[in-house]
């Protein structure tokens, strides 16, 4: 008599190589709609932006300079934990070859941002200094140590054999997309169209349009992981893991604060420290509903041009084809699912 193969579930140790039969095929989906959506840095013109950056008040530039050195080291973070704790554990090659889309498109971002730095720092010692910033700067370092923390969380782990190794991989997962990609780039996003909402700096909120649905997708399959997993394994998620994912993006939101008092300590018009915290606040909830987990906070997103801004631009980044783009993709953007 031969006994029926046990199935294999996402977590489970091993690395599959079986596309057919595919068993997640929404994971396939995902990654072929990132390869639709494929830009270039090349297409991103930011010497528009030259001349934006002397009308800027003091106040205006010590936030542009703090942001720019947030951004030299963001996306490379987010990948080192994609190669060394996501990967090997995702037992699905259908949700591999999503992680390895999305590791090109850390790429993408990462020569983004180093032409964002040629472009706007043009001296060579500040632009070293920029990359130095999660050491030298208290409110980037203290995101950073975050990062660190909850990479080091379980690098050591080879195989997910427990119910706790389980556990333990699923709050890194959580991390990096709700803490990280969902709300320390979404604070970042939002300084970028507030400029933008002032007429400064187009270039950038142009290709800042970009990694938002870059990022908007990244965590997306994040959520999409964990949700296949609470539907295989119910028994990981409960109340105490609740609490650890509210703990986890209290202590972020806490963090980001400290950059926006960082940023806006110059006082900057139309932004002020308490409008930023209560946006964080609104998207730290946000994040929570997406893993159906209750609210912290119930603060309502106090910035306007977060859900006005560019929906017209991304609109039609979506609808056209251009000579640049390697394909053309159709479709619309919600605003209101991630802000």
């Amino acid at each position: 008599m031969t006994t029926a193969p046990q199935t294999l579930m996402l977590l489970d140790p091993g690395m599959s190589l079986t596309l057919r039969p595919m068993r997640y095929p929404h994971f396939f989906d995902r990654f072929r709609d990132a390869i639709k959506n494929t830009w270039t840095v090349e297409e991103v013109d930011l010497h528009s932006d030259l001349k934006d950056l002397d009308r800027l008040s003091p106040a205006e530039r010590h936030l542009v300079s703090r942001l720019v050195a947030f951004f030299a080291t963001g996306d490379t973070i987010v990948a080192n934990n994609l190669v060394l704790n996501l990967y090997q554990h995702i037992n699905a090659p259908e949700a591999r070859l999503y992680l390895s889309r999305q590791l090109f498109e850390e790429a993408v971002h990462v020569q983004f941002y180093l032409n964002l730095l040629d472009t706007y720092v043009p001296d060579e010692d500040e632009r070293f200094a920029a990359f130095a910033a999660v050491e030298s700067i208290p409110s980037i370092r203290r995101k950073a140590d975050f990062c660190f923390r909850w990479i080091d969380s379980i690098f050591e782990l080879r195989e997910l054999r427990t119910r706790e190794d389980r556990r333990a991989f699923l709050l890194n997962l959580i991390c990096f997309a709700a803490c990280i990609e969902g709300l320390f780039f979404y604070g970042a996003f939002a300084y970028v169209y507030f400029l933008r909402s002032r007429g400064l700096l187009n270039g950038l909120a142009s290709g800042t349009n970009w990694v938002f649905r870059d990022e908007s997708v990244h965590m997306a399959f994040a959520f999409d992981v964990v949700e296949t997993v609470r539907q295989e394994e119910p028994g990981l998620f409960d109340e105490e893991m609740a609490d650890q994912v509210r703990e986890m993006l209290a202590e972020a939101v806490e963090c980001e604060v400290q950059f926006a008092e960082d940023l806006l300590g110059g006082g900057v018009p139309g932004m002020p420290i308490v409008d930023m915290r209560a946006y964080l606040e609104h998207v730290a909830d946000r994040r929570l509903a997406q893993l159906d987990i209750a609210p912290l906070y119930g603060a309502k997103n106090p910035f306007a041009f977060m859900e006005l801004q560019d929906v017209q631009e991304l609109s039609n980044f979506f609808e056209r084809r251009v000579s640049a783009y390697q394909v053309g993709v159709t479709g619309t953007v919600s605003f209101d699912a991630d802000f």
